[in-house]
């Protein structure tokens, strides 16, 4: 497989000709940050291309996102938001018009299409602001840090999930992004990246997931069997309890990802799921990829892992690890190309490319 080459964010300043009340919204001549490509399964059925061949804008605030969406002709007209600055409640309001159905206190991508979200210039970050899409296809959000989202105390915005995806969602594409909260649901944490309610084809790379009780899950009850063909690789999961992430029916391809300090247990492959795990690298860490919580099995083929000072529990009626000597009891088979790094070199090669503001640098296969 050709690797993509290393990604760099182009700053192109424009005349600051608009600034209203809603924050900036300005027009770009053409399109300032590049993107890539979608990888994983967010390139199956039909692939993910987010906004490309549309409008480019500048956004700084909340409202001015909502605003951005609201002025397209239509929920499907192309659309690149390039964001920089902090986006938080105070200047995040609902907006209404043709193109969207947003809300207050959310980034809100309802009922929409086409639409790509990317981080510019100094940086993007949603402070206690989670970013929701639901019924909805073909989007991209690159390069922006979400944190502390909380679904109770105060503020509370999107249930308590960084990025929530739900109901009839198809081909979106999470990269270069950090998700990140600052302890359990007894903190009033959720999830940093849950997927729901029949959500299918979905990637998200180069991201880091750190400091929270629930990584994310794919389908919120055992019922919940309508998500699947979900893709995470090159992602760094730390200081996480559980959820890493939680799957329920569906498939889901975890490669070369690195996870450190998984506290209680990380893959849960649970109701039916089917994970292929390929050189990922687990460190210090327990119970990181088995059955958990649940009598209703889920399943897992794996190969080319490491697994450094992790330890495992004994196994019980509700409590199936993989471990000590994990063994394969499904086949997958993966749809796409992608290129395999050794499980050895994953940490040092998501140290230097994952999360948000790190210029969007993908693995170019080196340790």
């Amino acid at each position: 497989m050709k690797r993509a080459l290393p990604l760099r964010l182009h700053a192109t300043l424009a005349t600051m000709a608009l600034a209203a009340a809603t924050g900036t919204l300005v027009s770009m001549p053409e399109a300032s940050a590049a993107t890539g490509s979608a990888t994983g399964y967010a390139t199956q059925n039909g692939g993910t291309t987010g906004g490309a061949g549309g409008q480019t804008v500048r956004a700084t605030t909340g409202t001015a996102i909502h605003q951005a969406l609201c002025s397209r002709a239509g929920t499907s007209t192309p659309i690149t938001i390039e964001v920089t600055g902090t986006i938080n409640h105070a200047n995040t309001k609902k907006v209404s018009g043709a193109g969207c159905d947003t809300a207050d206190g959310v980034i809100e991508f309802k009922k929409v299409s086409n639409v790509t979200l990317v981080g510019v210039g100094s940086g993007a970050l949603f402070d206690q602001l989670g970013i929701h899409i639901r019924e909805s296809k073909n989007i991209i959000i690159q390069n922006v840090t979400v944190r502390n989202v909380k679904k109770s105390g105060s503020p509370t915005s999107n249930g308590g999930d960084a990025i929530g995806i739900e109901r009839n969602v198809r081909n979106v594409w999470i990269d270069h992004t950090t998700l990140e909260a600052s302890g359990g649901e007894s903190e009033g944490f959720d999830g940093l990246f849950d997927l729901k309610d029949n959500t299918q084809y979905v990637t998200l790379s180069y991201s880091v997931l750190r400091n929270s009780g629930r990584g994310g899950l794919v389908g919120n009850s055992e019922s919940d069997r309508s998500n699947g063909y979900i893709t995470y690789h090159h992602n760094r999961y730390e200081n996480i309890d559980s959820r890493a992430p939680l799957l329920r029916g569906g498939i889901a391809h975890l490669y070369n990802n690195h996870y450190v300090r998984l506290n209680d247990s990380g893959i849960n492959s649970r109701a039916g799921a089917r994970a292929k795990v390929d050189n990922n690298y687990f460190e210090d860490s327990k119970d990181v990829l088995g059955t958990f919580y649940t009598d209703q099995a889920g399943y897992w083929q794996v190969g080319g892992n490491i697994f450094d000072n992790v330890t495992w529990s004994a196994p019980g009626s509700e409590n199936r690890p993989a471990g000590p000597d994990p063994k394969s009891n499904t086949t997958v088979a993966i749809p796409y190309s992608h290129a395999l790094d050794a499980a050895g070199c994953v940490p040092a090669i998501v140290s230097r490319t994952a999360g948000a503001n790190k210029g969007l640098q993908v693995s170019d296969g080196r340790c």
